[in-house]
């Protein structure tokens, strides 16, 4: 008898447990993950990525594994019901003053899951909504640390710095905040115009220093083109001047050389027989091509008093050949001696 009053006292309070359990320990937050507790049933089968919290007679017993398990009816109670995958928490919008005192509006999204199933169900009474006030807050704290430019620049190291904030102090909540994400940042009407105009200024600053770049890239283009020009043209020239003036070596060289050797040739054949002759005859088509061109390159004209006595010139012209051919040089002892000899007349002369 005593055995059968337990039992029914014991599946009256069981009853009543599963009637007022959901109510009393989920909260509104909570109801995403565990809208209702399992009933003792004795054989028990836990979900995948689900934690169960068993308590005995009243105090934290043991955490039910997923799989298989075995409860005693009356003594143990699942207590709470902790889910262990990745949970999403929309963080709400919330007013915040940057460092240089514009105020935002601003909201993200929160990554976080259950590491720990005991200190999520006894470390605090609410975890998601205690996350969700310390993002709030440490999200003030943080924006109140940057100016309104470096709150947009550096997006990325704000959120690391959020996660590793929240981090520090979920710990002993038994939650790992895995990221966090700004969605919208939105400022007043005043401010978004003033960084649109800065947005249009700082534009056309590029625009005018980008212009100013390529008018001296082109202006240091056309200096360096007009120097090269003027150095290869230079080279030119002195190349130029440097081959004429070897071509009129050459070619004075080359006139020379023909005018010995027509000298040479020219003695020859005054020295054969009737070269003489021939002398006087270039002699006298010299002086006759010489007379024709007078009056062709000058107005003023020079002539002789017999300037129709061909004979007379060609006579004069030979004479003075003749002289010069008669006259020898003389040989360099010869000149010494007769140098010694005035110079000893000119000492024996005062005596």
């Amino acid at each position: 008898m005593m055995l059968r009053s337990l039992c029914r006292a014991g599946g009256a309070i069981l009853q009543q447990t599963q009637r007022t359990a959901p109510k009393l320990w989920v909260t509104p937050a909570q109801q995403r993950w565990a809208s209702s507790l399992p009933m003792n049933t004795v054989v028990l089968f836990v979900p995948q990525q689900e934690a169960w919290v068993v308590e005995r007679m009243g105090r934290f017993h043991r955490i039910l594994e997923p799989g298989l398990n075995f409860l005693i009816p009356v003594l143990d109670r699942i207590r709470y019901v902790q889910s262990l995958k990745e949970i999403v928490i929309d963080v709400p919008e919330q007013s915040a003053v940057s460092l240089d005192n514009v105020t935002l509006q601003i909201d993200g999204v929160l990554y976080l899951r259950i590491i720990n199933p005991f200190k999520a169900s006894y470390g605090v009474e609410d975890p998601e909504y205690a996350v969700t006030q310390l993002a709030q807050t440490t999200m003030r704290s943080e924006l109140g640390k940057l100016t309104l430019d470096k709150v947009f620049r550096e997006r990325e190291s704000l959120n690391a710095n959020m996660v590793h904030s929240i981090n520090q102090a979920s710990d002993d909540w038994g939650i790992r905040c895995l990221r966090y994400e700004i969605k919208d940042i939105h400022v007043p009407p005043r401010v978004k115009e003033s960084m649109q105009m800065q947005v249009e200024a700082e534009r056309r600053k590029r625009a005018t220093v980008l212009e100013s770049e390529g008018s001296r890239e082109a202006a240091i283009n056309v200096a360096e083109g007009r120097k090269r020009a003027q150095i290869l043209a230079s080279e030119g020239e002195k190349a130029e001047q440097i081959n004429k003036a070897a071509g009129e070596a050459q070619a004075v060289l080359a006139k020379a050389e023909a005018k010995a050797e027509a000298i040479r040739m020219l003695s020859v054949a005054l020295t054969e027989q009737n070269g003489d002759a021939a002398a006087s005859l270039s002699v006298a088509e010299q002086y006759v091509s010489a007379f024709s061109k007078l009056a062709k390159e000058s107005n003023t004209i020079l002539l002789p008093s017999h300037t129709g006595d061909i004979s007379s010139m060609v006579t004069q012209a030979m004479t003075i050949y003749s002289r010069l051919s008669k006259t020898k040089p003389r040989a360099p002892a010869q000149v010494l001696e007769e140098k010694s000899e005035e110079a000893q007349d000119q000492s024996e002369s005062p005596q």
